[in-house]
């Protein structure tokens, strides 16, 4: 999984030995203010940054990586319970996304992490593998030693898990780090609690568009294509005694339709995909770029660096460039390996898309139907740009840029 270094993690220590052997030496030469002042400010700059992130997704992953770093742990996970005896999220710290994927299915609530949801209380342990509640490990699971898990709560009921695993320092957790987790929970409670309400403010406003979009499609299609059927009716009466006139008819019928088709098409480009709202952009494009690596023999690829926060009209308008550029390159590049990476950088969010694919040449295909210029529209109403580039047998990249 990607290592990302955010706010909530600067004022963390990490490393290896030599940075064990430095937070070793300041341990001695601070003092207990100096100790608690140096949590605090790690406790509070985690806490900040939880709260920048709107989706579950992103709360989750930053929780996650901060209580990681903050207590020095090698594994970290946070998993949400639905109710169904599995986790609705999980999300895991220190395991690599090919480890994930030989792992398996998500976790169900069953050993350790089923007694917490029932217990609701903190658990902390030099070997899990000794203790009477656990169960077992998939095969290509990493094995876990020392453990600390501590509920995430609202009030009595219990939003989440969240647990470390193998403290890179000796001596494994401490109360002190036990104490520190179930202080970070409480916060995070409160963030991840916040996380949802905006969701389902989101969701509330969601229904209300397409409520919107209904009545358009209503006024506008539904009774356009009335009068086309009634149009179409009339010429297939008068061709036998008047066929100048149902040509005339006719003509309507091919006018109508196409304006039938033009609205219904700007009231879908209108739509915005439900799985923005649920994910956000980052997480339902990596989604759609591991199902096209499931569907094709070509290898596709996510690459994410820190994202900046965008309006919901942008996270659309990436979304659809992304999808159509992963379009022409698994239909008609040919190649082996698809790419894409999305960031920002200085104040643009940036999409990238590069195959290694057969290429073509960019001039003579305008035109010809592969999206550029919608591509290159979407953009251009954000104020961005689209570039792609590409010769014959030397693949292509479409870069988006578009300011935040």
């Amino acid at each position: 999984m990607r290592d990302d270094r955010d706010d909530a993690t600067r004022a963390v220590p990490h490393g290896g030995d030599r940075d064990a052997a430095v937070r070793a030496d300041d341990r001695d030469a601070a003092s207990p203010e100096d100790d608690r002042d140096a949590v605090l400010h790690a406790v509070s700059s985690a806490v900040l940054a939880v709260t920048r992130h709107l989706s579950v997704r992103e709360v989750l992953q930053v929780i996650v990586r901060s209580a990681r770093r903050l207590l020095d742990a090698r594994y970290a996970a946070l998993g949400v319970p639905d109710d169904e005896g599995a986790f609705a999220e999980f999300v895991a710290e220190g395991i690599s996304e090919e480890e994930w994927d030989a792992i398996g299915p998500m976790p169900r609530q069953h050993g350790m992490l089923g007694a917490m949801l029932r217990e609701g209380a903190p658990v902390r342990l030099p070997d899990i593998r000794k203790d009477h509640r656990f169960e077992y490990w998939p095969r290509a699971h990493p094995v876990l030693k020392d453990f600390l898990g501590v509920p995430i709560r609202d009030g009595d009921q219990v939003l989440g898990i969240i647990f470390l695993s193998n403290k890179r320092s000796p001596g494994g957790f401490t109360e002190a780090d036990q104490s520190l987790l179930t202080m970070f929970a409480a916060h995070a409670a409160i963030a991840l609690t916040n996380a949802r309400l905006y969701e389902r403010g989101r969701e509330l406003a969601l229904v209300e568009e397409r409520t919107r979009m209904a009545r358009e499609l209503h006024d506008a299609v539904t009774q356009k294509l009335f009068s086309l059927r009634l149009t179409a009716q009339a010429a297939s009466s008068l061709v036998p005694r008047d066929p100048d006139r149902a040509l005339l008819e006719l003509q309507r019928v091919e006018r109508l339709a196409g304006e039938a088709l033009a609205e219904l098409r700007a009231v879908i480009v209108e739509l915005r995909p439900a799985e923005l709202d649920r994910h956000g952009l980052a997480e339902t494009l990596r989604k759609h770029v591991r199902l096209l690596d499931r569907l094709h023999p070509a290898s596709f690829t996510f690459e994410e660096t820190p994202v900046c926060e965008l309006e919901p009209a942008t996270e659309v308008a990436v979304l659809r460039v992304a999808q159509e550029a992963l379009h022409n390159a698994s239909r008609h590049s040919g190649a082996r390996a698809v790419g894409v990476r999305l960031g920002c950088e200085g104040g643009r969010v940036v999409l990238e898309v590069r195959d290694d694919g057969a290429g073509f040449d960019v001039v003579a295909a305008t035109g010809r139907g592969l999206g550029i210029a919608s591509m290159e529209d979407r953009a251009h109403a954000l104020g961005g740009s689209v570039h792609v580039r590409s010769d014959p047998g030397r693949g292509t990249l479409v870069r988006m840029e578009v300011p935040t």
